[in-house]
């Protein structure tokens, strides 16, 4: 990127998810953390990192909740309808955003207390030339690839191999990407079926399916993905305790 050009960068929030896992019978960005709605907290996250010239947030469609809570936080804030997967929703929001856009941020609702020096790190590798680039964190627990059991009277599965745990990440979000190919990735997407579209768990394995390069930089433990009911209980100690605010880093 020229020096003298300064990325104009759009700021994605998905909050489409049912959260069935989480059990409270309403969308997951709806689900009350300290006084407040999941995405309410992941915005003023957003706004406060100040990475990004517009948001805009993919919501179940057919929903008013949760535009009640964008307009409420900023008025400015692009609200569109989520699609029957992740890729769908992304791809509505890609949809609607204004020319002039270099590069997007792609950020999950669920991770409501993400600090801003993550937003940080990955706006700073897009101005440095990355096409993509993903927060993540060292994997500390031993994975095993399970399969099913030769012996299912014993147990359902067993272990198919341990892969080496010094190569392993966990991913985050936000998820950077230059919007060309972000675009380019979502558009050849359509073309996949009902399998290949369900097996897509982020923008990085689309933009990978590419050949592009994905950068990776350091991720936060603050920036936990509420999925389970337990998740929801760690997030409310968090931020309750010293490290309370969502911009100390951790």
């Amino acid at each position: 990127m020229d020096a003298q050009h300064e990325l104009r960068v759009a700021v994605i929030v998905v909050a489409a998810g049912s959260g069935e896992r989480l059990g409270q019978g309403q969308p997951k960005a709806q689900a009350t953390l300290g006084a407040e709605p999941l995405l309410a907290h992941a915005l003023r996250g957003v706004l406060a990192a100040r990475v990004g010239q517009l948001v805009c947030v993919v919501v179940p469609r057919g929903d008013t909740e949760l535009r009640a809570v964008c307009a409420g936080i900023d008025p400015e804030i692009i609200t569109v309808d989520g699609g029957s997967t992740r890729s769908d929703s992304v791809g509505n929001a890609l949809a609607v955003l204004p020319e002039g856009m270099d590069a997007v941020l792609v950020h999950d609702a669920a991770r409501p207390l993400t600090p801003e020096e993550v937003f940080h790190r990955v706006r700073n590798a897009l101005d440095a030339g990355a096409k993509a680039v993903i927060p993540a964190l060292a994997v500390v627990d031993t994975i095993k690839r399970a399969q099913p059991a030769a012996d299912p009277g014993i147990a359902p599965e067993q272990v198919h191999s341990t892969p080496q745990r010094e190569e392993l990440r966990a991913v985050q979000t936000p998820q950077g990407f230059d919007l060309a190919t972000l675009r380019t990735a979502h558009e050849a997407a359509t073309m996949f079926d009902d399998a290949q579209a369900a097996a897509i768990t982020d923008d990085a394995m689309l933009v990978e399916s590419r050949g592009v390069s994905v950068f990776l930089v350091r991720g936060s433990e603050l920036s936990l993905k509420i999925t389970t009911p337990t998740d929801l209980l760690i997030a409310e100690a968090l931020l309750e305790g010293p490290a309370a605010p969502r911009w100390v880093e951790g």
